[in-house]
């Protein structure tokens, strides 16, 4: 097998220096839509899980990289939805002597995630079991719950610093690496596609707020991160002139978005006419049906304004 450590890139695994390793977890069936990293340092951590049923695929990864059941210290997840941290029950059965770190905000959905996989259903049907499978408890006691800020000891005095990013969702962060620079920016800088270079918001209901996603944004840039490491999807190193392309984003959709509320559409024609005048700025929608639709399924427009129409009938309230 080639040295996956030697930076050559195997199977689903890329070395990205630093000791950082990209592991495409294969979400349903697909590749390049949800990344996991691990950082193999003296006490090896995990971020990101992907889906439920990526596990198998996560697990082997880190197999091939030399993590065996018992030598992963930390699985962290920047937040708890299921393209994120579906796996994390699966994960923490193969890693027994992991800690499991998450936002306050997300840890009792992971300790019993029953209430957050009735929502998913609601929202996804039958395609639930397809794109994410189903999230498994971990027992509380293995769960490390983070505050605004936090730190998780990645050994060697080397550590990556956790903070408080909820413009996204309200149990999201966003994470710093003290060794590289690398800022795991989750879903708050929104979705990137590496073919194009497309970026594009992701804004879904309940808890999307624009100006608390600016925050997080400005935030971000703030840190002065050397890299963004995106879950969807891989490594960005035009890190101001990215996080304001994200910050520019967001603006366009929410004024558009705002636009078709102010008259009167209802959520389908709002999708519509957001779509419709946003296609022009990507190239993956110009390109073949496969990118396209792997890009709708990163960040899709109705679930995109759905969460603004949201946030704007809460403001209005």
């Amino acid at each position: 097998m080639t040295d996956v450590r030697a930076g050559v890139p195997v199977d689903n695994i890329t070395a990205l220096g630093g000791d950082v390793y990209e592991i495409d977890t294969k979400m349903a069936g697909y590749s390049g839509i949800t990344a996991g990293y691990l950082i193999l340092g003296d006490r090896p951590c995990l971020v990101e899980t992907g889906t439920s049923t990526s596990s198998p695929v996560v697990r082997d990864a880190l197999a091939s990289l030399g993590v065996g059941p018992d030598d992963l210290a930390t699985v962290v997840v920047t937040h708890i939805h299921l393209d994120h941290a579906g796996g994390v029950g699966d994960i923490a059965k193969f890693f027994p002597s992991a800690q499991v770190v998450v936002h306050e905000k997300g840890a009792r959905h992971l300790a019993d995630p029953s209430r957050l996989m009735a929502s998913a259903r609601m929202v996804w049907g039958d395609q639930l079991d397809t794109l994410f499978g189903e999230l498994s408890p971990t027992e509380a006691e293995r769960i490390v719950a983070l505050g605004d800020t936090g730190a998780i000891d990645l050994g060697n005095g080397r550590t990556l610093s956790s903070h408080y990013s909820p413009g996204h969702a309200k149990h999201h962060v966003g994470l710093i690496d003290s060794a590289t620079g690398d800022l795991y920016v989750g879903d708050a800088a929104g979705v990137y596609l590496p073919q194009t270079g497309d970026l594009r918001p992701a804004t879904p209901p309940p808890d999307f707020d624009l100006q608390t996603a600016l925050d997080s944004i400005a935030l971000f840039q703030a840190l002065g991160p050397q890299r963004l490491l995106f879950s969807h999807y891989g490594p960005v190193g035009a890190v101001q002139e990215t996080l304001e392309r994200s910050a520019e984003e967001l603006r366009v959709w929410v004024d558009l978005t705002r636009q078709a509320h102010s008259e009167g559409l209802d959520l389908d024609h709002a999708v519509a006419m957001v779509r419709d005048r946003t296609k022009e700025r990507y190239t993956a929608l110009q390109s073949d049906d496969v990118t396209a639709e792997q890009f709708e399924l990163l960040s899709g427009a109705p679930s995109n304004v759905a969460g603004i129409l949201h946030w704007l009938n809460r403001v209005e309230r």
